[in-house]
């Protein structure tokens, strides 16, 4: 009989209150830094620049068309870029450029710059010089002697490889 009257133990945490129904200081300073934080990381923009030498010329960067010098394009990763340029009446540029790190996208220091608020902008400016096809017959059997130079070169070069 006794055990009906008896009034239940009290709980070990209790829970306040709620004040009027409103959500606690802590849990909205907690969603207010977090906000802060997300808006406040620093941003990266990353840019190449290519420029020629007569301008005009139409741009490759790794096998993808840009367009025309002066062109200006966006990157993500930093390396070594195939570059392809052509002009009509110029002989075509094939070749490769590295886009080299600044200090703060090293690895480490790029974790504490990223979290810097603001925008942090890489620009990369490569400019090509494009030779003149050569137009009257002596120029163009010299640029002939001077393929045929370089394969001969090129074929000696493999065979001592092998």
């Amino acid at each position: 009989m006794l055990s009906a009257f008896r009034q239940p133990a009290p709980p070990l945490f209790p829970r306040p209150a709620p004040a009027g129904g409103s959500v606690s200081r802590s849990a909205l300073l907690c969603v207010a830094l977090a906000a802060l934080m997300l808006g406040a990381c620093g941003r990266q923009e990353r840019t190449i620049s290519i420029t020629s030498e007569p301008p005009g010329a139409l741009v490759w960067l790794n096998d993808v068309e840009l367009g025309r010098t002066p062109v200006e394009t966006d990157f993500k990763f930093f390396g070594v870029y195939d570059v392809r340029l052509a002009l009509a009446g110029y002989e075509p540029l094939i070749t490769s450029r590295e886009a080299q790190a600044p200090f703060y996208e090293q690895p480490g220091i790029d974790l504490v710059a990223a979290a810097i608020p603001g925008t942090r902008r890489t620009k990369i400016d490569w400019h090509f010089d494009l030779a003149l096809l050569p137009t009257d017959e002596a120029g163009k059997r010299a640029a002939e002697t001077g393929l045929v130079e370089r394969a001969r070169a090129l074929r000696t070069q493999s065979q001592a490889a092998e």
